[in-house]
């Protein structure tokens, strides 16, 4: 904006492109190509194929992306519900309790994702909440971290939302069970389909606190991944790596059709 020249432009959007490309596309193309290298000795990979790949979609590669995604939907969705609760909820409590709502639902974010996964086996690891062991502890740290998200879009949409739509339904003779189901959630169906798919796409991708309370008959993608590159299987691990953005990114193509056609409405 605070360029006028041609010159001056052409160099801005130079740069850009030198920094998103180092930045972004470099990392994922390098994952791409050693997803389909056979070797890679020198400045190219070489034998490329689809060997890699078909590994990543068998086996147990293919147990872990359904568990990953299994996750991802539960969570998500329990994210989703809690978050748009508190959040209504929080509307109309007072200013103070409205502040202390924020501030413990954006405590998961503030911490790293490790001591969240520490603080769930250890609160949850004894009776009468005893879910150490089960695929529930881990789906639990996933709800964790992802519900300051799903709580944060719904509060701005909430924020954004104008009164005037409450107002004059409930001058009409509406109560507040028909306001919401019929005014309110219509009307953040847009801000839903993106705390969705924001919590679903943070819960594929989650590692530190899954590595805390995994146990071995659920074991997310991410986790996976990183024993193979800790066993040195690099090729494999960014097979499994491309498996898991391609799949993360179809999932958040439809929730974006979804959220179009509910702003559409």
């Amino acid at each position: 904006m605070l360029v006028w020249t041609p010159r001056g432009k052409l160099l801005v959007l130079t740069i850009f492109g030198l920094v998103v490309t180092v930045v972004f596309v470099a990392p994922i193309a390098t994952v791409v190509l050693a997803a389909l290298a056979g070797t890679w000795t020198g400045p190219l990979p070489s034998d490329l194929g689809f060997a890699n790949l078909g590994s990543a979609v068998s086996g147990e590669q293919a147990a872990s992306l359904s568990v990953s995604l299994q996750t991802a939907l539960i969570s998500g969705a329990v994210a989703l519900i809690v978050g748009t609760w508190a959040a209504l909820a929080a509307r109309e409590a007072p200013t103070w309790l409205r502040r202390l709502t924020d501030a413990v639902f954006h405590l998961p974010v503030a911490v790293p994702s490790v001591a969240i996964g520490l603080g769930v086996l250890i609160a949850f690891n004894e009776r009468p909440l005893l879910l150490g062991g089960t695929k529930w502890i881990v789906i639990l740290a996933h709800t964790v971290l992802v519900l300051a998200y799903a709580f944060s879009a719904i509060s701005a949409a909430l924020d954004r939302l104008d009164p005037a739509y409450r107002q004059a339904a409930e001058s009409l003779g509406a109560g507040p069970v028909r306001v919401l189901t019929q005014i309110t959630l219509p009307l953040l169906l847009p801000a839903l389909g993106a705390a969705a798919g924001l919590s679903i796409a943070l819960s594929m991708g989650e590692l530190g606190a899954t590595i805390m309370v995994y146990p071995a008959t659920w074991k997310t993608l991410p986790v996976s991944i990183f024993a193979q590159t800790d066993r040195g299987e690099v090729f494999d691990a960014a097979a499994a790596t491309t498996i898991l953005v391609t799949v993360t990114l179809v999932v958040l193509v439809v929730l974006g059709r979804l959220r179009g056609r509910a702003a559409v409405r």
